[in-house]
C-alpha cells in the first residue's frame, strides 16, 4: 500500500478508537455533547449498550491497524478493504437509522481510504 493509503488507514483507526473511548468510558458526560439528537435521559438507561457498540467499533479499530502491520501485500490490502468496508456499512446504516452526520464522520473517512486503497 502506499503511505497515502495506509495514513488514511490509520486515520479511520484513530477515529474508531476515539468513539471506543466516547462509547466506552464518557457515555454519559461527552456523549451527551456528541449526540445531541438524544434526549439527556436516555443515556444513563442505555450506557450498557452504548458500551457494547464502542466495543465493536474497537474491533474494527484493531482490524484497520493488522491491516497496517501484515506483511504480504496482497493479504494487508484484503483485510483493509474488509475493515473499511465494516466501517462503510456501519456509517451508512447509522446515518440512515440514528443520525445523518454518521455519514461525513465514519463513511466518509473510510470510502476515502479505501478508493486510495484500491487505486495502489
Amino acid at each position: 500500500m502506499t503511505l497515502i493509503a495506509e495514513i488514511l488507514i490509520g486515520f479511520v483507526a484513530i477515529e474508531h478508537i476515539y468513539i471506543l473511548w466516547l462509547e466506552m468510558f464518557a457515555w454519559t458526560t461527552r456523549g451527551r455533547k456528541t449526540f445531541k439528537s438524544l434526549a439527556p435521559e436516555l443515556f444513563e438507561p442505555t450506557r450498557s449498550l452504548a458500551a457494547n457498540q464502542g466495543l465493536y467499533n474497537g474491533f474494527l479499530s484493531a482490524g484497520l491497524m493488522w491491516s497496517l502491520l501484515i506483511q504480504d501485500a496482497a493479504w494487508s490490502v484484503n483485510v483493509a478493504c474488509f475493515f473499511l468496508g465494516c466501517v462503510i456499512v456501519a456509517g451508512v446504516f447509522g446515518a440512515l437509522t440514528a443520525q445523518r452526520s454518521i455519514f461525513f464522520v465514519q463513511a466518509l473517512p473510510a470510502i476515502i481510504a479505501l478508493l486510495a486503497v484500491l487505486l495502489v
